[in-house]
């Protein structure tokens, strides 16, 4: 079995339609389709939110109206019926009352059990650190985000794939305190590369273990986003709420981190299933013949009794099979044969004399029509 050498996939790009950024230049596009259904649910949860409260409001004043009806309808000469009509009023605007006052309360409920997630860690209240804003940086080019990146590997690659193998949270922080420089986007990148690479060569547990890493690094920046602040300056947070998280908030890490290693996985069979196409290209270049065609190939579509001939080299044989044969097929069969280098003519034997196999073929045939 032919060994493949796995290091010529390093830097295969690996196309696929699922993205319209390629994983290796653009990390957070592998979160940005989740992170937006997540911001699309908490804009309608709150929208309902808000509802309920209009719906409340609007209940108490109609309310209030109708208890002042009331008042006025008791303390004059009214008729009876009209008391009776604006009490009934007044009981049934209660009961609505109640209701609202019931479901703004349950919607309530419902925003406290609500998983934490790098949008919800940005609220007010989550920490008393003090920040800088970080100014909107501005628009890079892709040269130049190559080149920065380039750059950044060249200078700390060593200490990143320390970071990618850091298992413990407080080992992860000390190490990002002692070397802040690592909090970017070029960190993150290389990370999403690393783990393609172990996958590729069936490094399981060490793709999972950076996997890990790296969904850590990118909460951190995706939660710097959020609060428009250098990921430098607030990582602290992120490992501060994600110690003491309860088990939704580390559910939602973990179904992060599920979904990232997925993503790998995919990526890495693509390259994988594209570097094999390549290589088998590679060698049937290798094997064409003179008149550019693969053997394989040819003998594939020979007649069974002439792939008996070749499997046996026997050349008697090959003669007999092609006088049985009609003419003009048998010629078509020799010449891809030539074509592809199964059959050489004039190839010497190992006595040292020579065999016009071509002129044997072609004498076959004609003799052939003489029958005929």
């Amino acid at each position: 079995m032919t060994t493949i050498d796995y290091s010529i996939w390093d830097h295969i790009e690996v196309s696929d339609d699922e993205d319209d950024t390629h994983p290796n230049i653009d990390t957070p596009s592998l979160f940005r389709w989740r992170h937006q259904a997540r911001v699309e649910r908490m804009e309608q949860f709150q929208k309902k939110g808000e509802e309920l409260e209009k719906s409340l409001a609007e209940s108490r004043r109609k309310l209030a109206e109708v208890q002042k009806k009331v008042r006025e309808l008791e303390s004059s000469a009214a008729p009876v019926e009209e008391l009776r009509r604006a009490q009934e009023e007044e009981k049934q605007l209660k009961k609505e009352e109640r209701d609202w006052e019931k479901k703004l309360e349950e919607h309530r409920r419902e925003e406290k059990k609500m998983p934490w997630n790098v949008d919800t860690l940005s609220r007010d209240g989550f920490s008393k650190s003090i920040m800088n804003i970080k100014p909107e940086p501005k628009e890079e080019t892709e040269e130049e985000k190559e080149q920065k990146h380039k750059t950044f590997v060249e200078k700390y690659e060593k200490q990143i794939k320390h970071f990618g193998m850091l298992r413990r949270w407080d080992d992860s922080q000390k190490f990002l305190s002692d070397n802040p420089h690592l909090v970017c986007e070029e960190t993150a990148n290389y990370l999403v590369i690393m783990c393609i690479d172990l996958e590729v060569e069936e490094k399981h547990a060490l793709m999972e273990q950076v996997a890990h890493q790296t969904i850590v690094m990118q909460f951190i920046l995706e939660l710097a986003k959020s609060l428009k602040v250098d990921p430098r300056g607030c990582f602290r947070q992120f490992f501060a709420k994600i110690k003491t998280a309860d088990k939704q908030y580390q559910d939602a890490f973990n179904d992060e981190l599920e979904a990232f290693k997925e993503r790998v996985r995919g990526r890495a069979k693509i390259r994988i299933e594209k570097a094999m196409k390549e290589y088998e290209e590679e060698e049937r270049q290798k094997r064409l013949g003179p008149g550019g065609l693969d053997p394989v190939e040819v003998y594939e579509s020979l007649p069974e009794e002439m792939k008996k001939c070749f499997d046996e080299k026997n050349v008697q044989m090959l003669q007999d099979v092609i006088s049985k044969m009609d003419p003009t097929e048998a010629k078509a069969h020799m010449q891809r044969c030539i074509d592809s280098g199964l059959w050489v003519p004039n190839a010497r034997t190992e006595e040292g004399t020579e065999k016009e196999a071509e002129s044997e073929y072609e004498e076959l045939p004609k003799e052939a029509e003489k029958k005929d």
